[in-house]
């Protein structure tokens, strides 16, 4: 175990490494010219440019750049270029709603997910088993700015009036309204994904159904039942629990179009609005803090393997 949480340590300071340095490559040195022009305007004077580069350390080599913004990263002191606001504080601002849109959809989608794979592997070559597949296809094609636009136009206010015409609640502040404006949402971001982990999931079963240790089981008079979740399932929700830990990751690095559509003050919506004000700070911060969700779901995701597989042994 030791040795597995050391390697992964060192993994873990690559990939944060690299991710990072070029994200501050794509903002710094790609584009050319001076940032600090860029920061201060167009109507900004000779002083004014001056003041910016030298109070962000324009006027040093890139690497030493790069250096002090990683430094302020970690330290907690890393400022917006263009709101003067503490990276961090945005971050954290940002991250409830992030977090109540990622696991609330996972959730659904993981629920139906499952459903659905189940039904079309039991179901394989029958009708019900074809629609579920042509289903599946339509809601992995979705835009989902599009069907986020639809939902909210069609069942939000103007219409049918079933939800609201988005905006967020905090959970500590209403549990009810905030439960009432997420579910919109929730179901317009989970339907990308339904489709996918149902078709995977089949593919799974169907690959187990025929294995040797299920034969045995029937053979023995297990239950249908507890032969499909004790011996199918458990085996064919190990690539399900690798994909999902990768995109909860991705989630919490904001979900982009999901959060601008439903006007949800999330980190998808901080990054976009750092994004066109090119703000270096907030985005690096922001890619710092997906990376590492990233790599910490991975690592609680090698966890869970080894709890649902005895096989699998880290060492």
């Amino acid at each position: 175990m030791a040795a597995f949480i050391v390697r992964r340590a060192i993994g873990a300071v690559i990939v944060l490494t690299a991710v990072s340095f070029i994200t501050f490559a794509i903002f710094i040195v790609i584009p050319g010219g001076d940032p600090a022009e860029r920061m201060a305007g167009k109507n900004a004077t000779d002083e004014n440019i001056a003041n910016i580069r030298e109070t962000w350390g324009f006027d040093q080599p890139f690497y030493v750049q790069y250096g002090k913004m990683m430094q302020k990263v970690f330290s907690g002191d890393l400022i917006s270029y263009t709101t003067q606001q503490n990276v961090i504080q945005e971050i954290k601002r940002g991250l409830p709603a992030t977090i109540s849109l990622a696991v609330g959809a996972a959730i659904i989608w993981l629920f139906f997910g499952v459903l659905v794979g189940v039904i079309s592997a039991v179901t394989a070559g029958r009708w019900s088993d074809r629609g579920i597949t042509i289903l599946a296809l339509i809601g992995i094609s979705m835009p989902v700015f599009w069907l986020g636009i639809l939902a909210r136009y069609y069942l939000g206010p103007e219409n049918a009036g079933i939800f609201p015409d988005g905006g967020y609640v905090p959970l500590t502040d209403n549990p009810a309204e905030w439960l009432y404006h997420m579910i919109l949402p929730w179901f317009v971001l989970a339907v990308l994904f339904i489709g996918f982990y149902g078709r995977v999931l089949r593919s799974n079963i169907l690959d187990s159904i025929n294995e040797d240790y299920v034969r045995t089981a029937r053979a023995k008079g297990a239950p249908e039942s507890r032969v499909m979740t004790s011996h199918i399932l458990r085996n064919a929700m190990l690539p399900i629990v690798t994909i999902l830990g990768m995109d909860i990751g991705i989630l919490l690095g904001g979900a982009i179009f999901t959060e601008s559509v439903f006007g949800l003050p999330g980190l998808g919506k901080t990054a976009v609005a750092s994004l066109e004000g090119f703000d270096l700070p907030t985005v690096q911060g922001i890619v710092v803090f997906s990376t590492l969700a990233i790599i910490v779901l991975n690592l609680t995701v090698d966890l869970i393997y080894a709890w649902i597989d005895p096989r699998i042994r880290l060492s």
